[in-house]
């Protein structure tokens, strides 16, 4: 194999690999004689098939499986011929004819564009100190969590008597079926159907509707159906929906108890409170770690600056920048970016997308130095999460991530980097501060290290990010280009009148960053 180096600017690097067509066309004989014997075909004894004609018959094929372990195997060995460590993974363009390629009729050629990791010194994880703070879930939140579970938990009896019509936070059981223009359509009808008046399950005015009325009654409600309804055909279409009440139900009162705790699967009151005290701490453990998180990225930001690979930067930006845009169609661009210009925009998500660049490339040389590695068992408990969230089509998903080492990449770039953030706190300087669970989550509170000043308009929009990564992959964490969708989203269903819009129903799009 023949590597030579076509451009050097900056951190970018071009390289011309050539692989010889000999050597294709010795990896493909070896593979012939490989399956050789494995091979049944008419007109021959088993495992007796000529060489020849198993390269008439399956070479093209075999030459393609060749091709593609090739690339995957040669450009690892361009880049250690040429004694570079890569930032990100190559754009890799072939420039010979495939076609006469897979033939065994010309070399392999291709160009590798790659951005080098650059130089620089990670400070050293003994000098760091960090804050954490620290809260632990007090009595009164217990006795609050318990007292929501009863409300979820509540129980309804039928109502009888003169208050037996139906009120606001009573239960409805009904018959239903829906008419757009005289005409059932698909997913407006139900039996037994369960409503609690107020609980907002179903489209708005419906179940306004339904109050004062008893077992027995018939009536039709009149509703239109929101303009940003999941289903096309029923947004903002009026319909009209002949209900049937059979019974109207009063909640019962639920006592913290024993007898309650045992229905919940607990032994006894005291366990069950102890389960919610767990939750609850869990939950402060979680803010407490994200908010030092957010210290120790401010801290390496702060600790480390070097010229930043171009592309990668670019890449970033162009995905935030999306994101930007498509909040600002909708509506949803955050109070401090309103009334500002694109100009002044860009400059802001450039800084955030820089910042994100160099933590990556940060915790990617950290993480080297220390030996993090990502296990197959916990990359393959990522994809299993991941299946998790598409019952039915798991397999689709195993195969999606089992065939794109790209998308795979993605998974596995988050568990890299708490891992290295993990190792980071081990070694650092970590004092816990007790503080109230007002100042625990407040996010935009002014106490953690500093970004250098130059990048003082990109941490108040960082500071606004959720608990999740701050940091772009680098290295060998990140894919060279962003792997498609492995799903499309499953349709929106009818089933109405329930279940309010999608954008009604769930939290707004967090903001990226």
């Amino acid at each position: 194999m023949q590597v030579v180096e076509k451009s050097s600017e900056g951190l970018s690097r071009v390289l011309q690999v050539t692989v010889p067509r000999a050597d294709l066309n010795q990896r493909l004989d070896a593979k012939i004689k490989e399956i050789g014997p494995q091979l049944r075909l008419k007109g021959f004894r088993p495992g007796k098939v000529p060489p020849a004609h198993v390269r008439k018959v399956f070479g093209r094929e075999l030459m393609g499986e060749i091709l593609q372990e090739t690339f995957n195997s040669s450009t690892q060995q361009a880049l250690d011929q040429a004694n570079i460590r890569p930032a990100a993974p190559a754009d890799v363009t072939p420039t010979s004819d495939l076609d006469k390629v897979v033939k065994g009729e010309a070399d392999l050629s291709y160009e590798m564009a790659v951005e080098i990791m650059p130089d620089f010194e990670p400070v050293d994880a003994s000098t760091l100190a960090l804050s954490r703070p620290v809260y632990e879930a007090s009595d009164d939140e217990v006795a609050e969590a318990l007292g929501e579970l009863l409300n979820q938990s509540k129980s309804y009896e039928a109502k009888s008597g003169k208050n037996a019509k139906a009120e606001s936070g009573d239960m409805v059981v009904m018959d239903f079926v829906g008419r757009m223009d005289g005409k059932e359509f698909d997913g407006g009808a139900a039996n037994d159907a369960q409503l609690v008046i107020g609980s907002g399950q179903f489209i708005p005015g419906f179940e306004d509707q339904l109050i004062g009325t008893k077992a027995g009654d018939s009536l039709t409600v009149k509703v239109n159906f929101p303009d940003d309804y999941p289903v096309a055909n029923l947004a903002g279409a009026p319909a009209e929906f002949t209900v049937d009440v059979k019974e109207v139900k009063a909640p019962a009162e639920a006592k913290a108890d024993d007898a309650f705790a045992e229905r919940m699967g607990m032994e006894s009151l005291d366990a069950l409170k102890g389960v919610l005290k767990t939750q609850l701490d869990q939950q402060y453990l979680n803010q407490s770690r994200f908010r030092l998180k957010r210290h120790l990225l401010d801290a390496l930001d702060g600790a480390h600056s070097f010229d930043l690979p171009a592309k990668m930067v670019d890449q970033e930006f162009d995905a935030i920048w999306k994101t930007v845009e498509e909040d600002r169609k909708s509506g949803q661009l955050p109070p401090e970016d309103e009334g500002k210009s694109d100009e002044e925009l860009r400059a802001e998500y450039r800084a955030i997308a820089e910042r994100r660049v160099r933590l990556g490339l940060v915790l990617a040389e950290i993480g080297r130095r220390a030996g993090v590695t990502v296990t197959d068992q916990e990359l393959s408990n990522a994809v299993m999460a991941e299946a998790r969230q598409y019952p039915g089509q798991e397999k689709q998903v195993f195969d999606f991530y089992r065939k794109n080492p790209n998308a795979a990449a993605q998974l596995r770039a988050p568990i890299f980097e708490e891992k290295v953030c993990d190792w980071l706190f081990e070694n650092a300087k970590v004092t816990d501060e007790k503080v109230s669970k007002e100042d625990l989550f407040d996010n935009d509170a002014d106490d953690a290290p500093k970004a250098k000043p130059a990048k003082k308009a990109a941490s108040k929009k960082t500071d606004k990010s959720e608990d999740k990564a701050e940091a772009a992959p680098a290295a060998d964490e990140k894919p060279a280009k962003k792997a498609k969708e492995a799903k499309a989203e499953p349709e929106a269903k009818a089933d109405a009148p329930a279940r309010k819009s999608a954008k009604d129903s769930g939290a707004k799009k967090a903001k990226k960053d």
